[in-house]
């Protein structure tokens, strides 16, 4: 159950990060807000290359392997 929690925060936490950032670059750009949501994709896929390349293997998950789920 502790594992569901972590990964669920986890997911949570970079969701929220890329919704933000999404925001804050169409703010500074000064473009439409609807585009916050594109670049919202593109970093939660450029998070998730990476995780998958810089992190535990095979996932996209940022969580240590002795927490993560896709572990057991």
């Amino acid at each position: 159950m502790q594992k569901l929690v972590l990964d669920l925060a986890e997911r949570s936490m970079w969701t929220g990060a890329e919704a933000a950032l999404g925001l804050v670059a169409v703010e500074l750009a000064d473009i439409p807000v609807w585009w916050a949501a594109p670049i919202a994709l593109l970093a939660a896929s450029a998070k998730s290359w990476m995780a998958g390349r810089l992190g535990r293997k095979g996932t996209a998950s940022t969580l240590p392997a002795a927490k993560d789920p896709a572990s057991i």
